[in-house]
């Protein structure tokens, strides 16, 4: 999946902007983004809070330091049972 360039903290701002009445058209020529995009970071931002998206983020992180930790640990494991295996 390819990363968005602005942080959830951004797109809430954004999202925010609009809701007090600022235009969509000037909101997101100031970011640099369609309204296409837009409409879709609204979709997938639009009900959560600021402290709501920190959270989503650490648990994300911490997701993929956990993956990463299985992988490292699953192939530690492959690599120990081929030298047993050549023991015997």
């Amino acid at each position: 999946m390819r990363k968005t360039r602005f942080s959830a903290e951004q797109i809430s701002t954004a999202l925010r902007q609009v809701e007090s009445g600022a235009p969509v058209a000037e909101v997101t020529r100031k970011l640099g983004v369609s309204e296409k995009t837009y409409y879709l970071r609204k979709k997938q931002y639009a009900h959560l809070l600021t402290n709501e998206l920190r959270e989503l983020r650490q648990l994300r992180d911490e997701n993929a330091k956990l993956k990463r930790l299985v992988a490292d640990l699953t192939l530690d494991k492959v690599m120990l049972q081929e030298v047993l295996a050549k023991k015997d």
